[in-house]
């Protein structure tokens, strides 16, 4: 096994899918993730959102507080990587087509 898929990340994937609803995805993210890191978390997915419909790096900063070097990082994921984000970000504008990070960090 490498040292991304163990035994230990088997078991948080196991554990994020029993989670039935916001509330209790809420409830449990509380309680495994501190403030900082689950807004890390958030923070890409937003600028994965935003890299998607085109935004410039500086763009993003602006809107998101992130850095280049994140941007950067998520960049590279939806262009390399394993294609997570734009899975999740398909299904996200499937659910809520009208609605981009932006205008759902508006409302919040």
């Amino acid at each position: 096994m490498d040292t991304f898929h163990n035994n230990a990340t088997d078991m948080l994937f196991d554990a994020i899918l029993m989670l039935n609803d916001k509330n209790e995805c809420s409830n449990f993210f509380e309680d495994i993730f501190t403030v900082r890191e689950l807004q890390d978390i958030s923070q890409r997915l937003q600028v994965a959102q935003l890299l998607k419909e085109g935004k410039s790096y500086q763009v993003i900063s602006k809107e998101t507080g992130a850095s280049t070097a994140t941007i950067s990082r998520v960049n590279r994921c939806l262009l390399y990587g394993s294609g997570g984000y734009n899975m999740i970000l398909e299904r996200l504008l499937g659910k809520f087509p009208d609605v981009s990070c932006t205008d759902t960090e508006e409302k919040q």
